[in-house]
């Protein structure tokens, strides 16, 4: 049978052999066999955009192998047919709510056979790798003779991200064919690497043009294609003796941004490796038992459950008219970087200010974010080909979209859009960035009010996910549709939240954040204030992140929120207004609480025979963003427990690994919760009292 074409990829045709039998007895593969004796194996999940190994697939797979160890074709190319790419990992689904790790390691296990099959077939075997080849799917490209990658295509082991290490044979397979302390550096930070990266490192042996694909494999399957061996060096890394020292650097490293008793799963996969490195046989078999052992913790679970809830948050976007031209007002540092990361998204960028100098600035920062995150200069180029600076501000007049970014004074936004309300074009959404002003209090001088409406994005925009989307009683729905397209459009997640003051975020940080400040008027040290907060498993402590924020930013919101909610907050002491006065207002300006040098806060160590962090400390800090996120959906700011998880971890970094302070409140019960927060309003207050939502708040 003459080779034929089976599958077009968008502008390019991916030459995946014959095409096969429309009675094909498989669901999730098609296989079929070219003039040369070589069978195609393509993985084509049913019922999927991707590539997943579920149960179901797996044990189809171990069919065909059987199959083809009866038939013995001249080779074996396994290959996707997938436009998305090769095979995007396990089925996490599958993993959700594990809670016996014997029952675990017997899934695994099976799982296990059939890589170890795979490897083992007395074929020449191929894999053909086009897009993303992570987890999983990596680990069955692992298993095949040769590899083969299209240009474009994505290696990785991504399971540290869910608590967990690779689980099929990867940790063993991996760190012997490539050097392992590379190996061990991308399965424990979960980094993925391009293709030419991945020959360079051994992973895989060739990278082909798709025209020339099928000769690729050819060569492969007999004998012609040079394939990438392990060296000297990858042995003596492996040895007992490396190994233990190799280990001991690696724990130190992953203790400063994963502390062992938050974070189990880089401190399984060192163990792993160190213990058994030395033979395979042994780490394959060590690898179940430490997976299936990872599974079962709290830490996984919540961070599967934080997988799925972006994916929940993605499709909140919806869909809309596009928008194809954004004008920002406001070249600051919120502004600025809003206007580069919709550039860097393929939009036309209209930035506009009252100087040329934050213009300036803001361009430079783009180009500087472009370098780090576009791989080729051209496409860096045509990123800041679309953004312009707009010093006049003309670009409002075609903008489908015009963000406001300046500063957080009522006055001032409305004097903004007064005078661009008049140029503004039919049907163009007017946005504000503002992180506090109800929408209602900046609606009074519009004419068509409507049209306004919140994209609150956080800080640093380029890695928070997070964008509130707000709401006011008179928008135009049609509108707000678009505004939340227009976020999924720019890959960021929609948090939709009712005008309120401080929406949702804000509202629930700016008690955690002036709680620090109160305990700094106790005299306790602002490092370890920041180490409880820090202990508890949030990425950075208060004081830091207050000078991350910008202390005038900070003040203004907690003023702003005090006038709203009264004795709920604490006030702002004295003492943070003489710093602002000052200029001394954290990481911009070179000094706030800590001194800062590129870009890092100078922060000593604690003293060894000093205070150390409480429980009680963890608490004060801790227990107000649940009682604030339980006031929010009493009042309807928010109406989904999950969401306002996934919410406060993507936009503020809270504690992945705790699942959100709402899913804290269900795991630590909420009746020991409202149980502290009254021993805490005792002893300092009524700001801790809590909220009448505990009542309705389901555990």
């Amino acid at each position: 049978m003459e080779s034929k074409v089976l599958h077009v990829l968008e502008d390019r045709v991916l030459a995946l052999g014959p095409k096969p039998d429309a009675a094909s007895p498989y669901r999730n593969f098609k296989l079929t066999r070219d003039a040369d004796g070589i069978a195609w194996l393509l993985f084509d999940r049913e019922g999927s955009s991707a590539n997943r190994l579920s149960a179901e697939v797996m044990e189809e797979f171990e069919k065909i192998l059987g199959e083809l160890e009866s038939r013995r074709p001249a080779g074996l190319v396994v290959r996707s047919a997938k436009k998305s790419g090769f095979i995007a990992g396990a089925d996490v689904n599958e993993f959700r709510g594990a809670a016996d790790p014997r029952a675990v390691e017997t899934a695994i296990s099976r799982a296990h056979a059939v890589i170890d099959h795979l490897e083992a077939l007395r074929v020449p075997s191929v894999a053909v790798i086009h897009g993303f080849c992570l987890g999983g799917g990596l680990e069955v490209a692992l298993a095949c003779q040769s590899r083969i990658a299209i240009e474009g295509a994505r290696f990785g082991f991504p399971e540290v991200m869910l608590g967990l290490h690779p689980g099929l044979g990867g940790t063993a397979r991996f760190t012997r064919l490539i050097n392992p302390l590379q190996a061990m550096t991308l399965m424990l930070t979960g980094r993925t690497i391009d293709a030419r990266r991945a020959k360079a490192l051994g992973l895989i042996d060739a990278i082909a043009q798709e025209r020339h694909v099928k000769n690729a494999v050819k060569d492969a399957v007999f004998g012609r294609l040079k394939r990438a061996r392990p060296g000297l060096l990858n042995t003596i890394l492996n040895s007992g003796a490396a190994r233990g020292f190799l280990a001991s650097r690696m724990r130190r490293e992953a203790a400063k941004t994963a502390p062992a008793e938050h974070y189990p799963a880089p401190y399984g996969l060192i163990d792993l490796w160190e213990k058994h490195g030395g033979d395979r046989a042994a780490m394959l078999a060590a690898e179940k038992s430490s997976f299936a052992h990872l599974m079962v913790t709290p830490t996984a679970q919540n961070l599967i459950r934080v997988f799925f809830l972006r994916d929940e948050m993605k499709k909140l976007a919806g869909s809309g008219d596009k928008v194809a031209h954004v004008h920002v007002i406001g070249a600051g540092a919120m502004g600025g970087d809003i206007a580069a990361w919709c550039a860097n998204q393929g939009m036309r960028v209209t930035l506009a200010d009252m100087k040329a100098e934050p213009i300036a600035g803001a361009i430079g920062r783009a180009a500087e974010l472009f370098r780090k995150i576009i791989r080729k200069p051209t496409a860096v180029r045509d990123a800041l080909d679309r953004l312009v600076p707009d010093l006049p501000g003309e670009g409002v007049r075609n903008a489908d979209l015009i963000i406001e970014a300046v500063p957080e004074k009522l006055e001032l936004k409305q004097k903004v859009y007064a005078g661009l309300e008049p140029r503004m074009k039919p049907g163009a959404i007017l946005a504000t960035n503002t992180s506090s002003i109800p929408l209602q209090d900046l609606r009074t001088t519009l004419q068509r009010p409507e049209r306004l409406l919140g994209l609150h994005f956080f800080n640093p925009v380029s890695r928070l996910q997070l964008v509130e989307v707000v709401s006011h009683d008179g928008n135009d729905e049609a509108l707000l549709k678009r505004a939340h397209a227009f976020i999924g459009a720019i890959d960021r997640l929609p948090l939709p939240v009712k005008s309120s003051p401080g929406f949702l975020v804000n509202r629930a940080l700016t008690p955690y954040m002036l709680e620090a400040m109160v305990m700094l008027d106790e005299k306790i040290d602002q490092r370890l204030i920041d180490a409880a907060a820090e202990k508890f498993g949030m990425p950075m402590g208060p004081i830091e992140l207050a000078d991350q924020v910008g202390l005038d930013i900070c003040l203004d919101v907690a003023d702003m929120l005090r006038s709203k909610f009264g004795d709920v907050l604490p006030p702002a002491p004295a003492w943070l207004r003489d710093k602002v006065t000052k200029g001394e207002l954290g990481r911009k300006t070179g000094k706030g609480f800590y001194s800062w040098k590129d870009g890092k806060a100078d922060k000593p160590p604690l003293s060894e025979t000093g205070p150390r962090v409480t429980d009680e400390m963890i608490d004060r800090l801790i227990l107000p963003m649940s009682n604030v996120c339980v006031a929010c959906l009493r009042e309807g700011i928010v109406d989904n427990a999950d969401v306002v998880d996934g919410a406060m971890i993507f936009a503020t970094g809270y504690a992945p690994f705790r699942g959100g302070p709402l899913n804290y409140a269900r795991t630590r019960g909420s009746d020991n919760v409202v149980s502290a927060l009254r021993t805490l309003t005792q002893k300092f207050g009524d700001r801790f009292t809590p909220d009448a939502g505990w009542e309705t708040f389901k555990v």
